[in-house]
């Protein structure tokens, strides 16, 4: 979802090579290579063959309940395959943008989250995308961690998608009301990540000292109900949204109740301000 859309911004100035376990019919680059992140061996020969300028890790294992029922297989992606991914980018000195999640918080602030709060993440997902992070911070110079949320878009299984397609089925939905984010449209968070790298590249004298954390998501708040009340006006659907709390819906993975976050940071270092939420979603839907 996100590297489809990201394959489609950047290829306007750079420069592509995409990676995969397979390749998507969906896929726009024209240079693609088979590679699994978790193993090490093959990142390591597929990037050094390609010797990039830069790397975009945009592969994780998304799936957050099922990362609680096979936390080996989440640890094995999401911190294994991160650090694989790192230590390939060191070995041809390019600089890594890697795609990490609001969970890595644990939702008990009362204030947009930012880059210097204390991660406490409540899901296996949640930890093994901070150990992720913590794999790059330990081996990496050159990084840039991307913290997202709610991400959709029209070439994945999302929220607005499946939300639309309840409701021609059903004439009530129940949604949790206790859980409060932002949600992100992927072809504004591949526009964002373009201002980043362009940013980055231009910056040469000053490039060892902009590395870090990035918050990145649309702006503005609401919660799951609230958001799929939006979607179905907006898809102008009858259907009618119920709240209900997390406990009712007894997932495995716990969610942060609340984990909108601060992009102050990302704005000021790249100029580029991400939209309010209902904007980018009414896009989407038109």
């Amino acid at each position: 979802m996100l590297g489809i859309d990201l394959s489609q911004e950047l290829k306007k100035d750079y420069e592509l090579t995409g990676a995969d376990v397979v390749r998507s019919p969906k896929s726009v680059v024209h240079r693609f290579i088979e590679c699994d992140i978790t193993d090490k061996n093959a990142v390591m020969a597929a990037i050094a063959k390609v010797k990039p300028d830069a790397v975009i890790h945009a592969a994780a294992y998304t799936d957050v309940d099922g990362c609680e029922r096979e936390p080996k297989k989440a640890y094995k992606v999401n911190a294994e395959g991160a650090k694989n991914v790192t230590l390939a980018c060191k070995n041809v000195n390019a600089v890594m943008v890697f795609i990490s999640t609001d969970f890595v918080f644990n939702g008990k602030k009362n204030a947009p989250y930012k880059e210097s709060d204390r991660p406490a993440p409540l899901s296996i997902y949640g930890d093994s995308k901070l150990k992720g992070e913590l794999a790059i911070k330990n081996i990496l110079k050159n990084y840039f961690i991307i913290r997202t949320s709610w991400l959709y878009g029209k070439n994945g299984k999302n929220f607005v998608d499946t939300i639309i397609a309840k409701a021609k089925t059903e004439k009530v939905l129940k949604v949790v009301d206790d859980q409060v984010g932002s949600p992100t449209f992927t072809k504004d968070l591949a526009e964002a990540i373009h201002a980043l790298l362009d940013k980055f590249f231009t910056q040469h004298a000053t490039r060892n000292t902009q590395h870090g954390i990035y918050h990145v998501s649309n702006s503005g708040a609401v919660s799951w109900c609230e958001y799929a009340k939006k979607i179905l006006r907006l898809a102008g659907s009858k259907t009618k949204v119920i709240p209900i709390s997390s406990k009712e819906l007894r997932r495995p993975a716990k969610r942060p109740a609340m984990s909108v976050m601060d992009c102050a940071k990302f704005k000021k270092f790249t100029g580029y301000d991400m939209r309010a939420w209902d904007r980018a979603l009414k896009e989407y839907l038109s």
